[in-house]
C-alpha cells in the first residue's frame, strides 16, 4: 500500500472546509471508505470523485448522510439500467 495513492483526511477538510465528523459519519454507515495510513484516517485517491459528488449532495441539497448513500444507491441503479439498455439496443440493432 503506497502513501502516494491517499490523501489525509486532515487535508481534505482543510481543501473542502467540512468536519472530520463528516468522514467518520460517511464511514460508519458504509458509504465511504476510509483507511489509516502511518497513523492517519486517508481517502484513496479513486474515491475523490464519489467524495466529491457526496459534498456536493450535503452542501447543495442538505441532505443527511443516510440520504446520502440512498441518492448513490439510486444513482448507481439509473447507470446500470442505462448500460443494460445500451447494450440491449446494441443487440436489437443487429436484427435490423
Amino acid at each position: 500500500m503506497s502513501y502516494a495513492e491517499y490523501i489525509p483526511v486532515p487535508k481534505l477538510c482543510e481543501h473542502y472546509k467540512i468536519q472530520e465528523t463528516f468522514f467518520e459519519e460517511l464511514h460508519e454507515k458504509g458509504v465511504l471508505q476510509i483507511v489509516v495510513v502511518e497513523q492517519t484516517y486517508c481517502l484513496h485517491y479513486e474515491s475523490i470523485p464519489i467524495f466529491e459528488k457526496i459534498v456536493r449532495i450535503s452542501e447543495d441539497l442538505h441532505i443527511n448522510v443516510e440520504g446520502i448513500d440512498v441518492i448513490l444507491n439510486l444513482l448507481n441503479t439509473v447507470e446500470n439500467l442505462k448500460q443494460e439498455l445500451i447494450a440491449t439496443q446494441n443487440r436489437l440493432r443487429l436484427y435490423e
